[in-house]
């Protein structure tokens, strides 16, 4: 499992289940947001990985945060 903002790179070295990330710069969070909005970005991310991981998934899955 891969968390970026770069698929195609989750592609290149392998990997099955991708969950995008944020932004290049900041793949698992955004600094834009203020300390609670933050945890909750990262809460969701880490709850969509979670799902994937659960998940029956065919050759490279790319999941949203959603």
């Amino acid at each position: 499992m891969f968390v970026t903002a770069l698929p195609t790179i989750a592609q290149m070295v392998g990997a099955n289940r991708v969950v995008r990330g944020v932004a290049i710069t900041h793949p698992t969070g955004d600094p834009s947001l203020g300390p609670e909005e933050e945890r909750a970005l990262r809460i969701r991310m880490v709850e969509r990985a979670l799902e994937m991981l659960a998940a029956d998934v065919d050759p490279l899955t790319v999941w949203e945060l959603s």
